[in-house]
């Protein structure tokens, strides 16, 4: 089973600033994009991930805990050349959603 996803865009091609372009987009694996889609797991401006508090308390085994839950607080990596990095506006703006569903 592969387990990279790819690169998942921050903000979808039908919204504004969802642009085809590779700051728009960050690189996941098939687990934590299907978290952040879901929004159990979101990423701020400075690059630092948040798991959603409900996701936080949940008793599930060590995919969850190891997987997501001790995700919480840290820092993704972000490449070396400014021009391929996430643009923090779009990750701002894809915050924000995050933060209103839960």
């Amino acid at each position: 089973m592969d387990r990279f996803a790819g690169v998942r865009t921050i903000i979808s091609d039908s919204k504004p600033h969802g642009d085809p372009v590779v700051q728009n987009g960050i690189a996941l694996c098939k687990i934590h994009h299907a978290a952040y889609d879901r929004n159990f797991m979101g990423i701020r401006p400075d690059f630092k991930v948040v798991i959603n508090s409900d996701l936080l308390l949940e008793v599930d085994g060590p995919m969850l805990k190891y997987g997501l839950q001790e995700m919480h607080g840290s820092q993704i990596a972000i490449p070396r050349h400014p021009e391929a990095r996430p643009d923090p506006v779009r990750l701002e703006e894809r915050f924000a959603e995050f933060l209103s569903t839960g």
